[in-house]
């Protein structure tokens, strides 16, 4: 679930963005301040639009936002009131972190991507589908997890690779809108020194 917000260009509007949509037609249902948007097919949610949200709670920044747990609460007995049965939920965050590769091997229909298995921290470890040529076992970088909306705006969702699923991306540097990124291909190689599951921190992580 991504929240994202952006008062200045869009309006004062939070979009809350339940899974990857771009291939679904699609119907809006409009109560109050709160619209559904749902699949033309089935009638699943896959997004929701809460107007004139700054009534409801306070929200700061452009981009990806990360509502409190009170505030979740606040838009959901919103989404109540107005007879929507589904809730929203907190977005875990950190959606950045450093990740290590423990185990790589060739996808069985690609000569250029690999299967890896990645580290996150806390004894999770997790399958990522990645064509960097750089990738190589032990090496540490940078992994936006589900959940995660990208600087381009792109969305980080669970997802399948030429068939093999993916639960996240490592991320270039240019990926990330860093300053004096590399336009060369490749994720970024962070020093052995960097904590496996720490919050990525440009200022910290990325010296160019």
């Amino acid at each position: 679930m991504i929240f994202a917000y952006n008062k200045e260009q869009v309006g004062d509007v939070l979009m809350v963005i339940l899974q990857d949509t771009k291939p679904v037609a699609r119907q809006v249902e409009r109560k109050g301040k709160i619209a559904r948007i749902y699949a033309e097919k089935d009638g699943r949610t896959l997004a929701w639009n809460i107007f004139e949200v700054s009534s409801l709670i306070e929200l700061t920044g452009n981009g990806q936002v990360f509502p409190s747990e009170k505030d979740i609460e606040i838009l959901n007995q919103e989404l109540a009131k107005e007879g929507f049965e589904e809730s929203l939920e907190v977005t875990p965050s950190p959606v950045f972190v450093v990740g290590q590769i423990k185990d790589m091997g060739p996808h069985p229909d690609s000569d250029h991507l690999n299967i890896c298995q990645v580290a996150i921290g806390g004894g999770q470890t997790i399958q990522i589908v990645a064509g960097a040529p750089n990738a190589a076992v032990g090496l540490k970088t940078i992994v936006a997890l589900p959940g995660a909306m990208m600087p381009s705006g792109s969305l980080i969702f669970p997802g399948k690779l030429r068939g093999v699923d993916s639960y996240g991306m490592m991320c270039a540097p240019r990926e990330l809108a860093l300053p004096n990124a590399p336009q060369k291909r490749g994720i970024i190689e962070l020093h052995d020194t960097a904590v496996v599951g720490e919050a990525f921190d440009p200022a910290k992580h990325w010296q160019n």
